[in-house]
């Protein structure tokens, strides 16, 4: 990752990317979405996934799981806002939960 440092985005530029994504909102100025599976070890390999990949972009989720629910919220903490990278991270996470089609 660059050594760039992060910027938070305007308000008017947190909307514009907010409504490509599927199903994200705003809450407390973070990103936030929940996800269900059908069970524990589905939403528990869903956050795995995630992990390996946050831990590659040094940009890690404010989580919860509950059983088969998994509600993810993200913000850059050291701009105390939301980022491109925060945007970087639900993208992937979209991909990550997306069915696979063969």
């Amino acid at each position: 990752m660059s050594q760039n440092k992060r910027e938070r985005l305007s308000e008017n530029k947190i909307q514009e990317e907010i409504n490509k994504l599927d199903r994200w909102t705003l809450k407390e100025g973070k990103l936030s979405k929940a996800f269900d599976f059908p069970n524990f070890v589905q939403a528990f390999g869903f956050m795995t996934q995630i992990a390996l990949e946050a831990e590659k972009m040094n940009h890690h989720p404010e989580w919860c799981n509950v059983y088969n629910h998994v509600e993810i919220k993200l913000a850059t903490h050291d701009v105390k806002g939301i980022t491109d990278y925060d945007f970087k991270l639900a993208r992937t996470i979209e991909r990550i939960y997306q069915p696979k089609e063969k």
